[in-house]
Parts: C-alpha cells; sequence; structure tokens
C-alpha cells in the first residue's frame, strides 16, 4: 500500500521522462523496501546493497516499463529483486537444480509478501492474523514481526523445524487469502505475468 503522499506511478512516469527530482523521491521512498527484501533472500548486506543499487539503476532506464494493469509498484518491485537475487545465487551456484530453484522461489515468493505485508495497515494484517488456526499466527508472527530465525520458533515452540518451516509457509498462504478477500492485496494475485 503506497504512502497517501506518494504515487509510485507518477513518480514513473517523471522517472521516464528524465526527471531527476521524481528518480530522487522514488529513491527515498522506495529504497527501504526494495533492500530489505534482497537481505532477507540473500542474507549478505554488500550483495543485497549491490542488488538494491542496480535495481534503482534499471529503473532510472526502464521506469516506463511499469504496467499498473499488472499489479502494484510495489510488486513490480518485488518481482524484480527477486529475480535479480534468485539470479545472483544461481550464478553462484547455490541453486544447483531445478528442484533447489524451485524451492528458492517458493521461499523468496514468501519473503516478498511478507515484505509487502509489512508495509499494509497493520489494523488490516491483525484482523487477518486473528483469522489463523493459533500455530500459523504464532509461526507467522514470531518469523515476521518478532523476527525469529524458523529454528528459534521451533525452540520456543518445541515443535520440528519441518514443521515449523510448514506452519510459517501455510500461515502466509492463509494470511495472503484473507488480505486478498479484503481486496487489500490484489496485486499479489498473478503478479507473476508481470515483466521482470
Amino acid at each position: 500500500m503506497e504512502n497517501d503522499l506518494i504515487d509510485g506511478k507518477s513518480l514513473l512516469e517523471g522517472i521516464a521522462a528524465s526527471s531527476v527530482e521524481a528518480f530522487e523521491m522514488f529513491y527515498d521512498h522506495y529504497h527501504a523496501f526494495v533492500y530489505s527484501i534482497a537481505i532477507n533472500i540473500l542474507k549478505d548486506k554488500q550483495e543485497a546493497e549491490d542488488i538494491t543499487h542496480d535495481i534503482f539503476l534499471e529503473i532510472s532506464k526502464k521506469a516506463a516499463t511499469y504496467n499498473p494493469e499488472r499489479g502494484s509498484v510495489e510488486s513490480w518491485l518485488a518481482i524484480r529483486t527477486r529475480s535479480r537475487c534468485v539470479d545472483l545465487l544461481r550464478k553462484k551456484k547455490e541453486i544447483p537444480t531445478d528442484e533447489d530453484h524451485e524451492q528458492s522461489y517458493s521461499t523468496s515468493q514468501n519473503l516478498i509478501e511478507e515484505t509487502v505485508m509489512l508495509h499494509l495497515d497493520r489494523q488490516l494484517i491483525v484482523k487477518a492474523l486473528k483469522k489463523l488456526p493459533d500455530s500459523q499466527r504464532t509461526a507467522v508472527y514470531g518469523n515476521f514481526y518478532e523476527n525469529f530465525t524458523h529454528r528459534e520458533i521451533a525452540e520456543r515452540l518445541k515443535l520440528p523445524l519441518g514443521t515449523v518451516k510448514s506452519l510459517v509457509r501455510y500461515g502466509l498462504k492463509n494470511l495472503r487469502k484473507q488480505l486478498v478477500r479484503s481486496k487489500s492485496l490484489n496485486f499479489l494475485k498473478g503478479d507473476e505475468k508481470n515483466d521482470v
């Protein structure tokens, strides 16, 4: 959800028209958002900073490729960032097989959704969280709002690590469904069609 004072679409139009001011405003508003996705996927500050820099450099040249009919500015940025991060991991051979790539895609998609969710109205999130089963709610809240790792949550809840990972994954899916029902996350549906 974009800040009421910031219209990302208009800023991208300004960037496409070579406005330095529009680019600076866009960068100031979305830098932390892009970086948070990159650091969550890459787990390396320098690499996350490099990817963030690359994303904004690319935007300075390709702002006109944004299509508002295919999703929000946040989802467009998130998909671009995830794609760049996965490409980097693949080059480093940290994603050596198709199966590993699929797993990484699933994990990074969850991270993107979590980051976008953190930018939404907290009241919507709280309402949606209340509708989750207790175990999923505890796992999602612990992982994304208290910043506990899956392992730390498993230790706290005295559950196997695999169970906690499943609770977080299914909890996020359920949370997304609740938010889509409330029409708050329509951009999370079908965003994979967006050009990256």
